[in-house]
């Protein structure tokens, strides 16, 4: 089928998951420290960007089509910049609000164009918040065409199981972007999007394609799932279904920065299967999605310009 951005504007995806805020700090190092043997850096300017499942719920607004995020957050400075941030980009936030929560913050220190170090701010959200959650979610699903979980593994999809029932038994296309090692909470989805490095962990390592295709289809068919799309870095991807397996290889042409890249492909493969497109279909687009933006510095996005045109 034709890829308009006319078709593009009408698809409708709802993401459900963890969001963060991302916080960049840059400056300059010309010294270490007397202290201990590290680099000093002086601040000379600081960024903010929505990341993780808001940065997903980003990258479908950015390809032209409609995205509601579902998540909870804390009732803090973090989590009203977060807001204030994704009331910029069309995006249509459904935030539940947990007052003994940390937002989730990554702060990344750069220095002479590398990440120096990260700090990570965050603790767990109460399961009543969660609960809640559950109910805005059925009451939000049936007007978005796909339903993408995006799994941080910081709490905020504790119920996906019910989601996933929820939304199944509605046939609603159900995308997962997985995390930990167990993935019997995601069955009964679409299809799940691990990377390479999550692949082995939830099934063990392999010695060779062959090898994989059999652990993927034996993880397939234990989670009664469709497929299982494998992102392997500069290996390029892999998907596993009822036809076999198809590789499509690497579409980087520099790799910049990994950050955010699973974000953009399971984005883009949730854009493409609400306007109409099947995964196998969707699945090139993807890969070329993911190419592009590892070409960019942080958690980045990619247009309906970029892709198509």
């Amino acid at each position: 089928m034709t890829i308009s951005k006319e078709v593009i504007a009408k698809a409708k995806v709802l993401v459900v998951g963890d969001a963060m805020l991302d916080r960049y700090w840059y400056g300059s190092v010309d010294r270490i420290s007397p202290e201990a043997p590290v680099p000093v850096v002086r601040i000379t300017r600081e960024e903010e960007r929505i990341g993780a499942a808001a940065n997903v719920a980003y990258n479908v607004v950015t390809m032209g089509a409609q995205a509601s995020l579902l998540t909870v957050v804390g009732e803090d400075e973090a989590s009203h910049k977060l807001e204030a941030l994704v009331a910029t980009t069309g995006i249509k936030p459904y935030f539940g609000r947990d007052a003994d929560l940390k937002t989730t913050v990554k702060l990344r220190i750069i220095g002479r164009q590398q990440q120096l170090l990260r700090v990570d701010f965050e603790n767990t959200p109460k399961s009543e918040v969660l609960s809640s959650q559950t109910s805005a979610f059925s009451k939000h699903l049936n007007s978005h065409d796909v339903v993408l979980f995006s799994d941080y593994a910081k709490g905020g999809l504790a119920h996906v199981v019910d989601m996933i029932a929820l939304a199944r038994a509605t046939d609603k296309t159900v995308l997962v972007d997985p995390k930990g090692t167990d993935y019997a909470r995601y069955a009964g989805a679409t299809v799940i999007t691990p990377n390479k490095s999550e692949m082995q962990a939830a099934v063990g390592a392999w010695k060779d394609d062959a090898e994989l295709a059999v652990k993927a289809q034996n993880l397939r068919a234990e989670l009664k799932l469709d497929a299982v799309l494998v992102t392997r870095s500069e290996e390029g991807m892999s998907l596993f279904d009822a036809e076999g397996a198809l590789h499509v290889p690497t579409h980087a042409l520099e790799v910049f920065d990994v950050t955010g890249a699973g974000d953009t492909v399971i984005a883009t493969l949730a854009t493409l299967m609400a306007a109409g497109l099947s995964l196998r279909e969707a699945m090139p687009y993807a890969n070329k999605a993911g190419g592009i933006v590892v070409g960019k510095f942080g958690t980045a996005t990619v247009s309906f310009k970029e892709l198509f045109e």
